[in-house]
């Protein structure tokens, strides 16, 4: 049984680990950095230790130090949390191959889904639709990779295999620029990956971002939990999110989602993951899958009443789901957004002491968030500080309760992005649902 679990994360999702563990009578184990002495989970936990000063590379990405962390214990598993180490397959191998239990897939998984390349050979054998491409790594032959891109048709955007986040993309309009964009891309993929492979696929020009929740156990079960719109992006980097998308069918929900369980099953996959689509002219075309919990995972929650962190530890455990897909039912519309503590128009972070913070409430409400009054938000991590979720019998019904949540919360001492955000859901086009990811950059200005 899970007894005890590590939490090898900081923030407010090692403080959402925690509260599921509490819920299941599992004792915690928190680790932290040195600038993370005060942080609520830290404080809350059953055990802590310190696994470093605050530099990631030498506390949250050391991973003989969280091992040690999990042996010292006597814990049994390891719950990676997202970002940090949560999709390294490395770090899955070696908590596995120390005896412990990581909260999340194999690690082959983890390295099958983390090569672009290999992940979309995957899907397609699995009949998941994927973006037009190279089908492969391309090659040094210029010929050949100005013959591909005549094929797909221009514009064209060039990937790194290993990347993320973002992270090795260049877009290419003419073939002109093709050649040196390939050779730009590659070297810098190797320098920020270790992995200099790229390919190539048709750049979608106004695409949505939307994505697929699924959970799998150890016995051949997978159910997915409908699907959420990811498409409030800046610099790639997701902004608002909500569930269901807008304007997605039922049929059209079912279709993906059948095609997504099938993957897993294909595959083997198991634990909780996402699917990430581009979605255009009523098509869905596969960009990658995340192996972990995602960020947003509250707005699923709300909408189907599963509780994945939960669910995530009974699979861990060898449990079978707690639901099958007849079970899943989609109630209501939710929404979240991500309480970043950053200057709303330069966007530079604000870290600092929090001398005031009171969270919203009221119906429908929830809020995820490690801060709290006398807090010091260190300058080492992520700058988001918290999320709020609003849930309603229907989307108008949401936005209004988040719309009276951004209202009410106080944050003194930093600056955060809440007025962003408060401008976002007065905006005709957000309000009419269904942006494509470049609207928010576009309306800035970026």
């Amino acid at each position: 049984m899970l007894d005890k679990v590590v939490i090898a994360n900081r923030g407010e999702i090692a403080l959402r680990i925690l509260r599921a563990c509490r819920e299941m009578g599992i004792k915690t184990v928190a680790v932290h950095s040195t600038a993370d002495t005060n942080l609520k989970h830290v404080l809350l936990a059953d055990e802590t230790v310190c696994i470093g000063p605050p530099p990631s590379i030498n506390s949250y990405l050391n991973m003989p130090a969280i091992i040690s962390a999990a042996e010292v214990t006597d814990a049994v598993a390891i719950h990676p949390g997202y970002g940090f180490l949560s999709e390294n397959a490395d770090f899955a191998e070696r908590v596995e191959s120390s005896g412990f239990i990581f909260v999340g897939p194999h690690a082959d998984a983890i390295r099958l889904m983390g090569d672009k390349v290999s992940a979309i050979k995957t899907m397609k054998a699995a009949g998941v639709p994927t973006v037009p491409g190279s089908d492969g790594p391309l090659g040094d032959n210029a010929e050949d990779n100005l013959r591909i891109a005549r094929d797909i048709g221009y514009p064209i955007i060039i990937k790194a295999a290993g990347g993320g986040g973002g992270r090795g993309m260049r877009v290419v309009h003419s073939e002109a620029s093709l050649i040196g964009a390939i050779s730009l891309t590659q070297a810098e993929a190797g320098a920020a990956f270790g992995n200099p492979v790229v390919y190539m696929e048709k750049f979608l020009e106004r695409p949505r971002h939307v994505e697929i929740q699924v959970l799998a156990d150890m016995h051949g079960n997978v159910v997915h939990l409908g699907e959420r719109d990811c498409s409030m992006q800046r610099r790639h980097q997701k902004v608002i999110e909500e569930a269901p998308a807008p304007g997605i069918t039922a049929e059209q929900r079912s279709r993906i989602g059948a095609r997504c369980v099938r993957a897993c099953q294909e595959m083997g996959y198991r634990n909780a993951g996402t699917f990430e689509f581009l979605y255009q002219d009523q098509e869905f075309y596969f960009i990658e899958m995340n192996t972990r919990l995602q960020v947003e995972h509250p707005v699923t929650e709300m909408i189907t009443g599963v509780d994945i962190v939960r669910e995530q530890f009974r699979i861990a455990n060898g449990e079978a789901l707690s639901i099958t897909q007849d079970e899943v039912r989609i109630s209501g519309h939710a929404i979240e957004c991500r309480i970043n503590a950053e200057d709303p128009k330069t966007f530079m972070p604000s870290p600092g002491m929090v001398n005031l913070w009171h969270a919203p409430g009221g119906p429908g409400i929830r809020v995820e968030s490690h801060v709290y009054s006398g807090y010091r938000v260190p300058p080492y991590y992520d700058s988001m500080i918290g999320k709020i979720i609003a849930h309603g019998n229907d989307r108008a019904t949401a936005v209004a309760r988040m719309r009276t949540a951004l209202s009410e919360i106080v944050v003194e001492g930093i600056r955060t992005n809440v007025p962003l955000h408060q401008e976002i859901l007065q905006h005709s086009a957000f309000q009419g649902g269904g942006t494509d990811i470049h609207y928010l950059e576009k309306r800035l200005g970026l």
